[in-house]
């Protein structure tokens, strides 16, 4: 069975925490490659600011098109809103029979796990890797499936790039370089 990591996020924007943490899970886990799995809307966000997908999707690819072990997938875009963990790893089992899916999130979403649809199900067939948030305080695994990584520890939130965006401000080393003209130049219509 092939092992692939899957980053579930809003990636609102992608940036070089996001980076980071998806290469040390590549390494850390031995995965095969990690998926970055754009969500169009997290249930627990329905409030949140996002720009709009399709921009989203593409910073995703563009940011990781220089790493042959990772992939976008837009699979969350072609099913109904909000998005759930649940109804996308039932999409992707049924085009990679071949694969064990290792979800990786960060611990800020443990606290709430127990709240998503299907989480037994969830945990019964996938392990879910987690990484520790500065933002956040320490947790603990409630299921066997369920692993704690001492990942680096980067403080940048997608928030603080899209203020300092609106703001005028320079977001130069906190998202790759091959995102930062694109955000530049859509500079308001996000």
């Amino acid at each position: 069975m092939r092992k692939i990591g899957l980053f579930f996020g809003s990636f609102n924007p992608i940036h070089t925490g996001h980076l980071i943490i998806a290469e040390y899970m590549l390494q850390e886990l031995e995965l095969e490659k990690v998926i970055f799995v754009v969500s169009p809307q997290n249930p627990f966000k329905e409030n949140q600011e996002l720009w709009k997908e399709d921009f989203r999707l593409e910073l995703v690819k563009k940011a990781i098109e220089d790493n042959p072990r990772f992939e976008v997938s837009d699979i969350e875009f072609h099913l109904p809103k909000p998005s759930y963990t649940y109804r996308s790893l039932e999409q992707l089992k049924t085009q990679n029979p071949d694969c064990v899916f290792s979800l990786i999130m960060g611990s800020d979403n443990l606290r709430r796990l127990q709240e998503w649809k299907n989480i037994s199900s969830i945990l019964s067939s996938n392990t879910i890797e987690v990484y520790q948030r500065s933002d956040s305080h320490q947790v603990e695994p409630f299921h066997k499936n369920i692993k704690i990584h001492q990942t680096p520890l980067i403080e940048i939130t997608a928030t603080y790039i899209r203020n300092s965006l609106k703001e005028g401000k320079s977001v130069r080393y906190i998202v790759p370089d091959s995102i930062l003209t694109l955000l530049q130049n859509k500079k308001g219509s996000y």
